[in-house]
């Protein structure tokens, strides 16, 4: 044990051992105070992560602790302090990429400031279900809530977030007060409607994500914004649900008609399907077609060919949300949206029209 003498060493073994034999009770402060050859008010300031502690006397503590299984009541230091080091989680699904990698960033966000997580996940944003999981964080005392929601929360007149507990959301607008931190979803969908007009494409065509998606519609209004800026009418959408299957039925269409030279799909999975349908219907991916994505999966530089797609990183996304709402419970004013960045990564699945 370091920092501790022999006779310290034997005075600690002992206590732990009438510790075992005596009460089944867990052990107290005033078991380490004993232990170490300290006040119980020291005990509470090195379990409380206390400064003012010399170092030795720290160790010394520390190593009863250890050595009595001490754990820290929680409890009680939630109603001294006034927060239990819990944050709540609600999801809207589990099955999305983004939303799993997300989560996984938060969670180490967690960790790392001492904080565990509550997850309730739900099958969708119905407003009759809303507030019972709120109710159900609520009742397990935590100190704030993150909401993963890619929706529009104008479109839910009855759901009604917390005023009482800081809060951040994901992926939705910022209609109602609230921290919201996103991708910059607008910049990327530009970013990958420039690139193809600025290979020399007459028009970009569009594998939009499902209609009720936040992020779906307003990677489609910077589309078709960027269109109608360079002059060109947008042509009619094809609306998939993110999946690699819709992403082959919308290229099925896309592949049988002459001019068709360039697709931007709203997600990499779509772009992932579409490629498939091309190349089942003898198009060249990217002699005849050039195809971009949005999100830069793992996989996605695994595509044939290597597909070019628009990045957002999830692991920024995620931590940020996280610092947001620890300064909230610190008592740092809500702000209000928080974009990331995107980047374009090119790739050999884009080019300029070879006819």
């Amino acid at each position: 044990m370091t920092g501790n003498t022999e006779d310290e060493a034997t005075a600690l073994a002992s206590t732990a051992t009438a510790q075992s034999s005596g009460s089944k009770r867990g052990p107290s402060i005033a078991d380490v105070a004993v232990a170490a050859g300290v006040s119980a008010q020291t005990v509470s300031r090195v379990s409380n992560g206390h400064t003012n502690v010399q170092e030795a006397t720290r160790r010394k503590v520390e190593d009863a602790m250890r050595l009595l299984g001490y754990r820290p009541n929680r409890a009680a230091r939630a109603l001294k302090s006034g927060r239990y080091t819990t944050i709540g989680i609600i999801m809207f699904t589990l099955s999305s990429v983004g939303n799993v990698k997300t989560l996984d960033a938060i969670t180490q966000a967690a960790s790392e400031a001492g904080y565990s997580i509550s997850l309730i996940p739900m099958p969708d944003p119905a407003s009759s279900k809303f507030p019972a999981a709120y109710a159900r964080l609520r009742e397990q005392q935590v100190d704030g809530l993150i909401i993963i929601f890619d929706a529009h929360l104008s479109d839910k007149a009855d759901l009604t977030l917390p005023m009482d507990l800081p809060t951040v959301v994901i992926d939705s607008t910022p209609d109602h007060g609230y921290t919201v931190v996103d991708t910059d979803q607008a910049g990327g969908a530009r970013q990958a409607t420039e690139l193809l007009l600025g290979l020399g494409h007459a028009t970009v065509w569009h594998i939009g994500g499902p209609a009720t998606s936040f992020s779906a519609s307003h990677r489609a209004a910077a589309w078709r914004e960027t269109l109608n800026e360079a002059g060109i009418e947008a042509p009619p959408i094809l609306y998939g649900d993110w999946s690699t299957d819709s992403g082959y039925r919308a290229g099925m269409t896309l592949a049988s008609r002459d001019d068709v030279t360039a697709i931007f799909a709203a997600n990499d999975h779509m772009a992932l399907g579409a490629m498939r349908a091309l190349h089942e219907m003898g198009r060249k991916i990217p002699q005849e077609v050039s195809i971009v994505g949005f999100d830069d999966l793992d996989e996605s530089s695994s595509f044939w060919p290597p597909l070019t797609t628009v990045h957002q990183s999830f692991q920024t996304v995620g931590s940020l949300s996280m610092q947001l709402l620890l300064e909230q419970i610190m008592g740092a004013p809500a702000p209000s949206t928080q974009l990331v960045p995107t980047r374009l990564v090119v790739r050999e699945s884009t080019s300029y029209p070879h006819r």
